[in-house]
């Protein structure tokens, strides 16, 4: 969706659905950021033209000046999950221990360096711990199942200790284990305010 955003300024969220990655803050269709990036670069009532244009059509389209002007501040590009592991895999041959998002964001700053005129960025945001699998299965090209095995996993392949807030919080009993169904939320929350 953000790759269609920046290179062709239509949003379109018409027969599209949410596809499930190793990168999980990407796997949304409408999204806050650029709603934030709207507002700030064209004011409150475009953004609030294009946001209902949005709910009402599942759809809008930038005119051609705003979209010079977001590609002028932004290139994008996508990072399936087999890039993203390659990218992990090659950051942690180097001696550093990666996370998805953060290769992701590698993948797009090597195809976008040919664009001389953006600077860029690339920052982590996440910890490893939060990705065990993914980034287990990335290091060792094996399916770990379970949080806990892979973290080990990793903290052995890695040579770190597992942090001892995650291991304190793996060590508590779980507390909340039912499931509410989607229909049933509402009167989930109420039931638990009493």
């Amino acid at each position: 969706m953000l790759t269609q955003f920046i290179t062709t300024g239509h949003y379109d969220l018409r027969d599209t659905p949410v596809i499930p990655t190793s990168s999980p803050a990407m796997d949304i269709l409408k999204s806050s950021n650029i709603e934030r990036i709207l507002f700030d670069l064209f004011g409150a009532a475009r953004t609030k033209a294009l946001m209902l244009q949005l709910d009402n059509d599942k759809f809008y389209a930038l005119n051609p000046e705003e979209l010079a002007v977001i590609q002028n501040l932004f290139a994008a590009d996508f990072c399936t999950d087999e890039e993203g592991s390659a990218y992990m895999k090659t950051a942690f041959d180097h001696g550093y221990l990666m996370d998805p998002h953060t290769a992701t964001c590698f993948k797009v700053y090597d195809t976008g360096r040919d664009n001389k005129a953006l600077k860029t960025i690339v920052y982590s945001t996440a910890e490893w711990t939060k990705f065990s699998p993914v980034i287990a299965k990335a290091l060792t090209g094996q399916t770990v199942e379970g949080d806990v095995a892979a973290l080990n996993v990793i903290a052995q392949k890695a040579n770190v200790p597992i942090p001892a807030q995650i291991k304190a919080v793996l060590q508590k009993p779980i507390t909340q284990d039912g499931v509410v169904e989607k229909t049933q939320i509402e009167e989930a929350i109420l039931a638990f305010l009493g």
